[in-house]
């Protein structure tokens, strides 16, 4: 193997940060129990940077780091448009939620977590679910989303995504109703299944898709929607794309594609470069919910944990 340079490794981390305005990176590596995470802190300005921790198999550390800085940065917008006395920050953990999980490995990162003294307050995220969060609250207070109190904020990011996409629809159609409308949701995990629920129970026609077959089975037979295949979500005769998984799936294979007059989901970082994908979106004639504005129903849910807001308070 050969050496890295350091000046190399430095311009990597230092120039990325320095380029997208971050003011703290933490990396966590722990032999004894796996844990290998990033935790990026974008912007104090506002408040402490919330912002939730994921978990997912990277193919490499530069693609865990180049996500985690963008979904920080994202955090910071969120939280700022949203009116929330709140900074961006972002967690990921390398590693297969499926297979590599243990209070352990929670407990540990829960320490990293509390090293920031507060800088930093994390939640769930993709791949997360509130009994890892129970675990990380063993070692830090500085962890909301937790069983009994704000919860998963899954359905609550779902239901702002759904108010999100009918205040499109009205902008679009001159109505916000969505029933008989086809929406191509992409993503059916924690927060896609409860935003299917709300289209179905509109009368929208619903068509999914998932890395995960189990997942697909049950949410269809539950909901009535229709399973495609992941590469063919984007050929999907449909007036609504919403993209509720992973990032960058608006660029320029699939605008190629999309015959939709609507892109509003629950993913974040949807445009793969947004000073060039923006601007197609807007010449296409395409209704762009930026995704930072759309998807904040789980962070607002988070803040109203921080702030010892109602439930109800957060739904308004």
């Amino acid at each position: 193997m050969s050496e890295i340079n350091p000046l190399n490794s430095q311009d990597l981390v230092i120039g990325q940060m320095s380029k997208m305005g971050h003011e703290q990176i933490l990396f966590c590596n722990d032999e004894a129990t796996g844990l290998k995470a990033i935790i990026a802190v974008h912007n104090t300005v506002l408040g402490p940077a919330l912002g939730g921790t994921r978990m997912w198999m990277y193919s490499s550390e530069a693609e865990a780091l180049n996500d985690v800085l963008r979904l920080s940065r994202g955090m910071t917008y969120k939280n700022s448009i949203s009116g929330l006395n709140l900074g961006g920050g972002k967690a990921v953990i390398i590693g297969d939620a499926r297979s590599m999980k243990s209070e352990a490995l929670f407990r540990r990162f829960g320490k990293f977590v509390n090293s920031l003294a507060g800088k930093y307050i994390t939640a769930e995220d993709v791949g997360i679910n509130p009994q890892d969060m129970n675990w990380v609250s063993m070692e830090t207070k500085h962890v909301v989303g937790l069983p009994g109190k704000s919860g998963d904020p899954s359905p609550v990011t779902a239901y702002g995504t759904y108010m999100g996409m009918k205040a499109c629809a009205k902008q679009q159609f001159g109505s916000d109703s969505l029933e008989g409308k086809v929406v191509a949701v992409q993503g059916v995990g924690h927060v896609g299944v409860y935003l299917v629920k709300h289209l179905a129970n509109e009368g929208a026609k619903v068509f999914i898709t998932d890395i995960h077959e189990e997942t697909l089975k049950r949410v269809s037979s539950t909901y009535g929607a229709t399973v495609v295949s992941p590469d063919d979500i984007y050929d999907v005769p449909m007036d609504i794309y919403a993209p509720c998984a992973l990032g960058a799936t608006v660029n320029d294979d699939t605008l190629s594609r999309l015959s939709c007059s609507i892109i509003a989901g629950a993913a974040n970082n949807q445009l793969k470069e947004e000073s060039k994908h923006g601007v197609e979106v807007m010449k296409k004639g395409i209704i762009y919910a930026p995704d930072f504005t759309i998807n904040a129903g789980g962070v607002i849910n988070c803040f109203s944990e921080v702030q010892g807001l109602s439930s109800e308070w957060a739904l308004q």
